[in-house]
């Protein structure tokens, strides 16, 4: 979309490229979405492979994404409930520039911290 269209929203609408980045790029979001890559997980799963993540915000990034359409959500009416997410297609399109935005930053990586040390140095 052209930037002069962007402009064209009203004052309190969002702008649609933040609005959009802003939720994908938390800290966490992109590493649900890696994780899911495979294929469906239960909640559980993805906690021993996120590892470092709390009950707490992988349910809150679970719902979010859910609520952006990037995951599905699927109960089982079994005792205990069973719980599955699974990327939707908006998630699987999402996939492609995520890798090459992962790719971006293995490779950059270096030469960014590099360029804070220096930052620091001099200030």
């Amino acid at each position: 979309m052209p930037l002069q269209e962007l402009k064209k929203f009203e004052p309190d609408t969002p702008c649609p490229i933040r609005d959009v980045l802003d939720r994908i790029g938390d800290q966490w979001s992109v590493l649900v979405l890696l994780t899911l890559r495979p294929g469906t997980r239960r909640f559980n799963e993805l906690m021993r492979e996120i590892g470092d993540i709390s009950k707490q915000m992988l349910s809150r990034t679970l719902k979010r994404l859910e609520q952006d359409g990037f995951i599905t959500r699927t109960v089982y009416p079994e005792v205990p409930p069973r719980v599955e997410y699974s990327l939707t297609e908006l998630g699987h399109s999402f996939l492609e520039p995520m890798r090459a935005l992962v790719a971006w930053a293995d490779q950059n990586h270096r030469t960014i911290a590099e360029a804070r040390e220096r930052y620091r140095g001099g200030n």
